[in-house]
């Protein structure tokens, strides 16, 4: 700097910390980061819907947070993860290199993990929001560095209007088309699937441990089709496939023998002619 004429300056580099969906964290995607100012639910939403691979340790942003910004605060207080005792009970880690260890050997389901985030965010993040509430000048400029968009009421009839349920569901008939794992991540499949439109939808799963490449091949299924594109390490998911699991097996939901890609699954006493 001061050959170019400028004083010296100090410059506060904090480690590249990965986004919540499953790329880069991204200041026009709220998703894939955590503000001072979420609420609690925000938070919670926000890791529930988030990408957070079994075993994979890299990439993985809900580890990440646990590392860089929740274990640096604990001190001397243990991480504690609440699990019911038939998933193993609760647990304790003393420091980021034993969670880290037992998530990669999958000791650690996602969910438990994103739950024990969520709490500890939680308690980080209360002061703030109290403070923020009981001042009047803090509000003020959010607002104006941030303006809400102001929007009309809702209609009658419409999507915030009716119920959630669900006939809100774009629920089609499958049919598996191609197969192949990620190239980025070990335990996701990419798959092609038919649901009857004019090309094949780009669906990622987590399916590698339960399925076999040759048995997901041709095979037909149940697709959630109206939920918004999700990155999935590099690749766009524009679907969902629904599967049923517990505590040892995963099953994809199966359709009637006489479906064909594109059918329409609904519920018996649900109105289904509006989607959303």
């Amino acid at each position: 700097m001061p050959h170019l004429g400028y004083k010296k300056r100090i410059h506060l580099m904090n480690p590249m910390v990965p986004g919540l969906t499953g790329s880069k964290m991204s200041a026009s995607d709220p998703d894939s980061k955590i503000d001072l100012l979420d609420s609690s639910q925000d938070v919670r939403r926000k890791l529930k819907k988030c990408f957070c691979e079994p075993g994979k340790v890299e990439g993985n942003g809900v580890l990440a947070f646990a590392k860089f910004v929740l274990f640096p605060l604990l001190k001397d207080e243990s991480f504690s993860i609440d699990r019911k005792q038939e998933h193993g009970g609760p647990v304790e880690y003393d420091n980021y290199n034993q969670l880290e260890e037992a998530y990669a050997k999958q000791e650690i389901f996602p969910l438990d993990l994103k739950n024990a985030v969520h709490k500890y965010l939680d308690r980080l993040l209360d002061p703030i929001r109290g403070k923020f509430e009981g001042d009047k000048d803090m509000q003020e400029l959010r607002n104006k560095a941030y303006p809400s968009e102001k929007k009309a009421p809702p209609s009658k009839g419409s999507a915030v209007d009716r119920p959630v349920d669900i006939s809100r569901l774009d629920l089609r008939v499958g049919q598996i088309i191609s197969v192949k794992k990620h190239d980025n991540a070990e335990t996701l499949f990419v798959e092609e699937i038919d649901i009857g439109e004019q090309k094949p939808r780009t669906v990622v799963s987590g399916l590698t441990n339960y399925y076999s490449e040759e048995d997901l091949l041709k095979r037909t299924c149940v697709v959630l089709c109206n939920i918004k594109p999700a990155n999935m390490r590099g690749i766009k998911s524009e679907a969902m496939v629904l599967a049923a699991f517990d505590d040892s097996k995963v099953e994809l939901l199966q359709p009637p023998l006489d479906c064909k890609p594109g059918d329409r699954v609904t519920a018996e006493g649900y109105e289904h002619d509006k989607l959303g």
